[in-house]
């Protein structure tokens, strides 16, 4: 009688080291044992060679919905299994249904689990109009993390959360446990800058930059983590571009403050000069691509620990609003989940750091940011045998050729890179391998915080 359900065999990237001829046994949906050498009896049994083994990644910072009718759970999350990627954290600016009342969470969570390959957890948000008030209902619904802006994309969609009504949010929140991630970026800042940008006809790719100058981000920063500071509630700048962001974020920190910050794949990967300056309104996020001197500091910060979580920010915008010859004129955001941990294998190979960051960046990190490391987040016996499976073969990104977006463009069309994730294992199970994706809509399932949330062990 064979010892384990299933029995991978190659290389485990854990978060504090690198095992070579490993091999990870499965029982269910957990993960049962982890050793080295000789492969235990399995009814099912692979030895992969030189194949990377890792956790399943935790994407923090999905936008399945924000265009209406486009993308949604259906194929958001079959690109984060091609992509390796076992657990979503979705953003509540949905178009039509802001994420802020329990009844909108229990709404989510319902359609999402229709549609859902993978496991997924929700962010929450407020209504200006409404205050703080429904922040305990929302938690006692599930959420596992709140979501703020500083800047005001849109009153409805995506509102500013002005500087008072922060810190009520921010106190409301903190005996929870929980963390208050906001989107930096300081509105009146970027709104002068923009002006500015506008009276000089500046349209081309230099626009967006130049409309959100470091400073725009910097300022932002500095309030939500005083925030943070005043009301005793972690703080979270939920994508940081520049280097000085991270010096911030390490500083407080090194205070005694709970105070995490992430860095997007973009930020990692693409450049101002070369990039926008190529792919235009398909290169615009906020806050914008950097120099590449900027993308360097960036890596500096990754090797040295200071960067808590790496995302992806993933949403699939229609070609159309991805293409004006303004700058200014196109939508923000790019897609992402299915190419984000090939493209960090790569360039943290480039640069000589260890691959242990993507099983901390990636994972573990993650986990423990949202408080569902009691079940996620790494290759551990008792955690959820959520497991991605590279392998050591070149290939150049194509979108649209892949067949897993329901976008055909990005970004990253084009880079060549040298692992492909082979296979996803979703609580045990085989949800992608070889270019098809195998989950089902509704083989996903939501996943939240457990009911007590001691601040005890948490990151940050």
């Amino acid at each position: 009688m064979a010892d384990f359900d299933l029995v991978l065999k190659g290389t485990l990237v854990l978060p504090d080291r690198i095992v070579e001829d490993g091999h990870i046994g499965v029982i269910g949906e957990r993960i049962a044992v982890l050793g080295q050498g000789a492969m235990p009896s399995a009814r099912e049994s692979h030895d992969l060679g030189k194949a990377l083994i890792l956790p399943g990644a935790i994407d923090a910072q999905v936008h399945s919905l924000s265009q209406k009718d486009q993308e949604d759970f259906i194929w958001s999350t079959r690109s984060a299994a091609a992509g390796g990627v076992t657990t979503i954290v979705d953003m509540p600016y949905d178009e039509g249904d802001l994420v802020c009342s329990g009844d909108a969470v229990r709404r989510k969570i319902a359609h999402a689990g229709a549609q859902a390959r993978i496991d997924f957890a929700l962010y929450g948000t407020i209504d200006p109009e409404e205050g703080s008030a429904r922040i305990p209902e929302m938690v006692e619904a599930g959420v596992a993390a709140f979501k703020f802006s500083t800047f005001g994309t849109d009153p409805k969609r995506f509102p500013r959360i002005p500087a008072a009504l922060l810190a009520d949010c921010f106190a409301a929140i903190a005996p929870t446990g929980l963390t208050a991630g906001v989107h930096n970026e300081d509105d009146e800042a970027v709104r002068a800058a923009i002006e500015k940008v506008k009276a000089a006809g500046i349209t081309d790719y230099r626009a967006h930059g130049l409309s959100r100058p470091p400073l725009t981000e910097l300022l932002a920063t500095n309030q939500i983590y005083e925030t943070g500071a005043a009301t005793g509630c972690p703080a979270h700048v939920v994508h940081c571009s520049v280097g000085r962001g991270y010096d911030i974020a390490r500083s407080y920190r090194a205070q005694g403050f709970r105070a995490t910050i992430e860095c997007c794949i973009h930020y990692l990967v693409l450049d101002e000069e070369n990039d926008v300056r190529r792919l235009g309104g398909k290169a615009k996020i906020n806050p914008p691509i950097r120099p590449r001197a900027e993308v360097e500091k960036l890596w500096r910060h990754v090797a040295e620990g200071n960067i808590t979580l790496v995302s992806t920010d993933h949403v699939s915008w229609s070609e159309n609003r991805k293409t004006n010859p303004d700058m200014l004129a196109n939508s923000s955001g790019v897609p992402g989940l299915e190419v984000m941990v090939p493209l960090f294998i790569k360039s943290a190979l480039e640069r000589g750091v260890p691959l242990t960051r993507a099983a901390e960046l990636m994972a573990l990190n993650p986990a423990r940011h949202f408080r569902l490391d009691h079940e996620k987040g790494a290759l551990e016996v008792g955690k959820h045998a959520d497991i991605a499976v590279l392998t050591p073969e070149a290939y150049v990104y194509d979108a649209a050729e892949s067949g897993n977006n329901v976008v055909g463009w990005s970004p990253y069309n084009g880079i060549r890179l040298p692992w492909r994730v082979a296979a996803t294992y979703n609580r045990g199970r085989k949800i992608y391998e070889d270019g098809k994706v195998l989950a089902a809509p509704g083989d996903g399932r939501f996943v939240r915080p457990p009911a007590s949330l001691p601040l005890a062990g948490a990151i940050g």
